[in-house]
């Protein structure tokens, strides 16, 4: 696993929608991967703006279950709820844990206050900031075995997830990445041709 090169862990990382509560690696490695991201990925003007809440155990499930307390609220029949129910069992709550991905505004704030000129683009590259720290996330967790997705429950959740946990309000919540070892294949992946996507000039 730990030898693929750069190119077969770009391949490799896909959604998985069916995950079991499974994991060959401890929690501390877990941890170990998820602080070696937040100490490298590079960020606009050096800026550290993410913010990682890992999640395992009854905390992984917590938010699971308030993720359903929350849609059952919007759901528009007990119908209709059920089959999200059964989503979320299967696909994010049977996982082994849930990666929560934030943005700390106060940072950002800063940055346009110290460069003005900037002010306009410092939330977008914020957004390319947590992107990067969620791509390397999610390719490091595949390395090991992992099966994920990424989810955007937000902001129906953030309320109860900042009660729950004390996350401060400063921090806005991006996406959460439930992984856990793979309990089915990815669906099948379609391309477009390369050559409407990918200019090169010689």
């Amino acid at each position: 696993m730990k030898n693929k090169s750069l190119q077969d862990s770009i391949k490799d990382r896909r959604t998985y929608y069916q995950l079991s509560s499974k994991s060959l690696i401890s929690d501390e490695e877990i941890q170990k991967i998820i602080e070696h991201v937040a100490y490298w990925a590079p960020s606009p003007f050096n800026s550290q703006s993410a913010r990682m809440v890992l999640l395992l155990g009854d905390n992984h499930k917590k938010l699971w279950e308030l993720t359903k307390t929350e849609l059952k609220k919007v759901s528009k029949s007990e119908e209709a709820f059920k089959s999200t129910e059964e989503k979320v069992n299967g696909s994010f709550l049977s996982g082994y844990g849930t990666i929560l991905f934030f943005e700390d505004q106060t940072v950002v704030k800063a940055l346009q206050e110290k460069f003005p000129s900037y002010t306009e683009k410092f939330t977008q590259w914020s957004e390319h900031s947590s992107a990067i720290v969620q791509i390397l996330t999610w390719m490091a967790l595949e390395n090991e075995g992992f099966g994920a997705s990424l989810q955007h429950y937000n902001p129906l959740i953030d309320e109860g997830i900042q009660k729950e946990w004390g996350i401060s309000k400063d921090w806005t919540l991006i996406a959460q990445m439930p992984f856990g070892m793979p309990a089915g294949e990815p669906g099948e992946k379609t391309h477009e041709p390369l050559e409407k996507r990918v200019l090169v000039f010689k």
